[in-house]
């Protein structure tokens, strides 16, 4: 079962090379599933035993079951992750030329080992915004966009050229992480027949807003070929840069993931796979299961479509509603009092060439759990209460946990977990599997520790409500 699930998270991965791939991945596993999609811009019709799901800017995605036993007011059981990873994104104008060469202009997109990202072969994907021509008529589209095979490279500079490299590799995100895309030389030989469009300069006196001054003719037919469209017909993107190596199973004993991205998506897809397999019954349910898979969190999660929006309580506040009439008092309040938030993010692996790095007595490992991370300072959302429920759950299906406390003298990484505890006033723990290479363009995971995400989430949605039903007891 283990081996399944981890396959099953790698071919999840190798899907989902941007937040829009990943939702978009979510979206066809609920469809198949039977959940209903919704849209945030119609009104509602909601029942009890019924599964539901909604997008927002295509990068975030909210799914829900309603138990058949639910009643208005009753809480929510809700996994939070994030779909997003740090990457060089693509400038909205990306042409640059130097030294002979056709470069693209990126911009670094929350806190990468930049350095990783050298010397890979490199790729794009993201999302396109067309502007297809019928005749006289025009209709716009938002579409996919994946090029397969590696067209870009980051080279290093040769150690014969700076001798003191290994002493230390300092990267100029803004000089030196251009990736290149071509020779000017080869661009200019193989232009499509009948093309004027030189590799040139573009100063901003010469650009006059057309796609060709920003970005290099040779991209954009790239991305052309791959939407069977016009390069004249991609009016704007969101594109970022990917690696081509596939994720997969690896390690002497086939014990780990190798990949990109499993911060956050190894979370994403095991919450996912959980709330789906356990909504498959919902007769003695008697609150609402939920996923909400955000963007941005990355960068501090303050857009429309990160977990800082009110994506999530207006979405509780719609269900409650739908439900209840709309006179009841504190109706959503009362509910999320009711509710329980596990926040799953990836957790730091004890490191076997740096174990200073961890505190003393909070060393997670591999094939060992899930690590329930602590911060006094509340960049963690975890207290005794919330870490003894999510404690308790595992040993009712007797699965392994982990503490976490950053040592005193590290600043400590935050999630989503604070800004929906704050933002929302919920219940809120956070979680994640050790992982090894945070925030590299290639990480680690154990197989185990999958399957064990994966067995602890099902396990709240399906055994929460009755403990919590033992542990209720109102505040004095």
């Amino acid at each position: 079962m283990v081996d399944s699930v981890a396959q099953e998270l790698v071919d999840f991965l190798n899907a989902s090379p941007t937040p829009f791939h990943a939702v978009q991945e979510s979206k066809n596993r609920l469809l198949k599933a039977g959940y209903q999609q919704l849209s945030e811009r119609a009104s509602w019709t909601l029942e009890a035993g019924g599964r539901y799901f909604f997008t927002r800017n295509y990068s975030t995605i909210v799914a829900f079951a309603v138990g058949k036993k639910y009643v208005p007011g009753n809480g929510f059981l809700i996994i939070g992750a994030h779909t997003d990873s740090p990457c060089p994104k693509l400038k909205p104008t990306t042409k640059v030329i130097k030294s002979g060469f056709l470069e693209v202009g990126v911009s670094t997109y929350g806190g990468g080992l930049w350095h990783t990202w050298f010397d890979r072969d490199l790729t794009v994907a993201g999302r396109v915004v067309l502007k297809r021509k019928n005749g006289e008529k025009s209709s716009y589209s938002h579409e996919l966009v994946r090029v397969e095979q590696p067209i870009m490279r980051i080279p290093t500079l040769a150690i014969h050229l700076d001798r003191g490299v290994n002493d230390g590799f300092k990267v100029n995100t803004q000089t030196h992480l251009a990736p290149v895309l071509a020779s000017i030389i080869k661009a200019e030989t193989n232009k499509p027949a009948g093309s004027n469009s030189t590799e040139e300069d573009t100063s901003p006196s010469k650009c006059n807003g057309n796609q060709s001054d920003d970005h290099h003719p040779l991209l954009l037919q790239l991305l052309a070929n791959e939407l069977a469209c016009k390069p004249d017909e991609i009016v704007d993107f969101d594109i970022q840069v990917c690696d081509t190596q596939p994720s997969i199973i690896g390690g002497a004993l086939k014990e780990f993931i190798f990949s990109g991205r499993l911060d956050n998506l190894c979370s994403s897809f095991c919450s996912l796979k959980a709330l789906i397999d356990s909504s498959s019954d919902l007769a003695e349910e008697v609150g609402i299961r939920m996923v909400a898979l955000f963007d941005h969190e990355e960068v501090g999660s303050q857009s429309a479509q990160g977990a800082g929006s009110p994506v999530l309580v207006d979405a509780l506040r719609r269900i409650t509603s739908h439900f209840g009439e709309s006179s009841a008092e504190g109706l959503l309040e009362r509910a999320i009092q009711k509710s329980f938030l596990v926040s799953a993010d990836m957790a730091h692996c004890l490191h076997p060439n740096y174990p200073e790095k961890h505190e003393e007595n909070h060393q997670p490992k591999m094939h060992r759990g899930l690590v329930i991370k602590d911060n006094a300072n509340q960049r963690y959302a975890t207290n005794a209460i919330t870490s003894f429920i999510f404690r308790e759950i595992a040993k009712l299906r007797n699965l392994p946990t982990q503490n976490f406390v950053v040592r005193n003298d590290v600043a400590c990484g935050s999630t989503i977990g604070p800004i929906l505890a704050s933002g929302i006033g919920i219940r809120t723990v956070d979680v994640g599997a050790p992982q090894l290479s945070m925030h590299s363009i290639r990480e680690m995971c154990g197989v185990d520790d999958v399957g064990y995400s994966y067995n602890h989430f099902k396990a709240f949605f399906e055994d929460f409500s009755a403990l919590d039903a033992q542990l209720a007891v109102d505040e004095p």
